[in-house]
């Protein structure tokens, strides 16, 4: 009790120099009137099948066959938004670091990497452009990227900023690399692991 009370008094006792300091706290964000939801066809799933090792190149990349899918976005009503991808196996990409991993393999060797590109958008019945923004949406550029490393969304030809759009539709590809052969350990069967989520925000 005897320490107690000191404490408190010595508290009281320190010069006003040691006051306490303050700031101010903002918490902010905007409530959007309508929402937009996201799909992919065949669940986001894309399968490039069973290859051997004699598939592979021995020194080089090996570009598997592209496949496809096909994304919808589909909004309560006219709304601005970018796409973006959070990669759930981040640091197991080759070649590019803008690309998404495929994982590694048992002895911690990188698989490979997936680019993923829109081809052929359709806002609200009207073909449109893909453009993206490296820079946190200050410029924009007509690219069919789709990823981690920017921001993407669609706009009217000959305008390249972002548009309020209802209804999406777009082919949505990917092209994977798998590593050269001799940068894999092949003794027994190795599962490619690639994973991402799709993200849409806001503007």
């Amino acid at each position: 009790m005897e320490r107690i009370l000191f404490a408190f008094l010595l508290a009281a006792c320190m010069p006003s120099v040691f006051a306490a300091s303050n700031t101010d706290l903002t918490v902010s964000g905007a409530i959007v009137p309508s929402a937009c939801m996201p799909s992919l066809t065949n669940g986001g799933v894309i399968d490039h099948g069973k290859m051997t090792s004699r598939d592979l190149q021995p020194n080089m990349p090996t570009l598997l066959a592209p496949e496809e899918l096909r994304l919808e976005v589909l909004c309560e009503g006219e709304t601005f938004f970018t796409l973006t991808t959070l990669d759930n196996r981040a640091g197991t990409e080759t070649i590019n670091a803008s690309n998404h991993g495929l994982g590694l393999t048992p002895n911690d060797e990188k698989i490979g990497s997936v680019a993923f590109t829109l081809f052929d958008p359709v806002a609200d019945a009207k073909p449109v452009n893909v453009i993206v923004s490296r820079d946190g949406g200050i410029s924009w550029q007509l690219s069919p990227y789709l990823g981690h490393a920017a921001q993407t969304s669609f706009a009217h030809p000959g305008v390249n900023a972002p548009i309020a759009l209802k209804h999406l539709s777009a082919r949505m590809r990917a092209f994977s690399l798998i590593a050269p052969a001799t940068e894999l350990t092949l003794l027994d069967e190795i599962p490619v692991d690639g994973h991402a989520t799709l993200q849409l925000k806001y503007l």
